[in-house]
């Protein structure tokens, strides 16, 4: 659980067809980020987008729907996000990673069944 407060969020951005040791790229971000302990993740798979290459991906023209655009998404305090940085040093040989100062306003979780 994140306190109320103030909290960092990164955010990573890759191609959905990066891959690591055969399996999504932002799968294994996300089970790296569950494994760290973190409050958690999520990700969004972009319709469209370009990046250092300039050519545009999108999903309206069937030849370019290769390599669309995702964005992982974590929040924690800033102490477990610098942490988990270095977990991702082997992995992002390619694409974006930023880091957003936020303000958790509320954060409330079910629980797992």
């Amino acid at each position: 659980m994140i306190p109320a407060g103030r909290a960092l969020r990164l955010t990573i951005f890759v191609d959905d067809t990066d891959t690591w040791h055969h399996r999504p790229l932002y799968t294994e971000i996300v089970h790296r980020a569950h494994a760290a302990g973190l409050a958690g993740a999520s990700v969004f798979h972009g319709l469209e987008g370009f990046g250092t290459s300039s050519i545009v991906h999108t999903t309206r023209l069937l030849s370019m729907a290769d390599d669309l655009p995702v964005a992982i998404t974590i929040v924690d305090t800033e102490e477990r996000i610098r942490a988990f940085l270095p977990r991702l040093d082997d992995l992002l040989t390619e694409g974006l990673a930023i880091l957003d100062e936020v303000e958790v306003v509320r954060h409330r979780g079910g629980r797992a069944t």
